[in-house]
């Protein structure tokens, strides 16, 4: 690809923006974080099977019973991934969440040797560190020592869900050649279906005060945050590069950091600051010299 088309990047940048809000949102929402992440997959799965039929997509390649299991698995992954992620928004920072959620290309880079055999090199070590360094500072360790309970619980849930999300980077660099929306309706059905055992089970989860306000968030996030989010992303894909999408991807947390600054009013401090330039810098950094290479 020659050069990056103007109108995929307008679409990949609008697809961050969403993807970037979703904390926000969730902080309106009070739903429990399982039963939050069951509808969200529910309603982008039905977005997008409805939007491939209406776009005459078909499938391009037979999905053997490998690669079926590897999707289910790597969409519960997600579900249990949007899970611990809305319960650090409850217990958190929107920015902290976020930054700790961020550490996923570190994760990745850290396994690399075990599940791709690729050794580390030098300047992905330095990432490494860098990052480990960043998450530090973001926990507020150096600024007021150890934070409360309530606090630790947000940073452990967010370093949670970068975990879930890099085994569902890993799973998904072992299913080439899927059609991205087929591939994603079964991803985002396996995340809800994943979620309603523990549903049942804790049955608390559906005492909720149903009314139009909390259907319209439901809805914001189930078709705006991942069945539109999902299409400006697949969508724009043939027309980017791939260095551009790693770049462009970090767009997502700098939007996180900008609305939780500007609509909730939380602010990261000076250790707060330079950890989420080390944390997004390092990743960015790592990423484009995967992308490069």
């Amino acid at each position: 690809m020659a050069s990056n088309n103007k109108k995929s990047l307008w679409m990949l940048a609008l697809s961050m923006v969403i993807f970037g809000s979703i904390g926000i949102v969730r902080r309106y929402i009070p739903l429990s974080s399982s039963l939050l992440a069951f509808f969200r997959g529910v309603l982008g799965a039905l977005f997008l099977f409805i939007l491939a039929k209406t776009q005459k997509k078909h499938i391009k390649h037979r999905i053997g019973v490998k690669q079926t299991l590897l999707l289910v698995l790597s969409g519960a992954a997600i579900g249990l991934n949007w899970m611990l992620l809305f319960e650090a928004y409850n217990h958190t920072t929107v920015a902290t969440a976020t930054l700790c959620y961020y550490m996923q290309p570190t994760i990745v880079i850290l396994l690399s040797p075990f599940v791709f055999k690729e050794a580390i090199t030098a300047k992905k070590w330095v990432c490494v560190i860098l990052s480990v360094i960043g998450m530090i500072f973001v926990s507020g360790i150096m600024e007021s020592g150890i934070p409360p309970l309530s606090e630790s619980k947000g940073v452990l849930f967010g370093l949670g869900a970068a975990v879930l999300y890099a085994a569902v980077v890993i799973m998904n660099k072992k299913l080439p050649g899927l059609d991205a929306y087929e591939k994603t309706v079964i991803q985002l059905l396996s995340a809800a279906l994943i979620l309603v055992p523990y549903l049942l089970i804790s049955r608390q989860s559906f005492q909720v005060e149903w009314n139009p306000t909390v259907i319209a968030m439901l809805l914001i996030v189930g078709v705006i945050h991942t069945g539109v989010a999902y299409a400006l992303y697949f969508g724009s894909m043939d027309g980017v590069k791939a260095q551009t999408v790693a770049f462009f991807s970090y767009l997502d947390p700098v939007v996180a950091l900008l609305l939780s600054t500007v609509i909730l009013r939380e602010r990261l401090g000076f250790f707060g600051i330079a950890g989420a330039i080390l944390i997004i810098g390092a990743a960015l950094i790592g990423e484009s010299s995967s992308t490069a290479g």
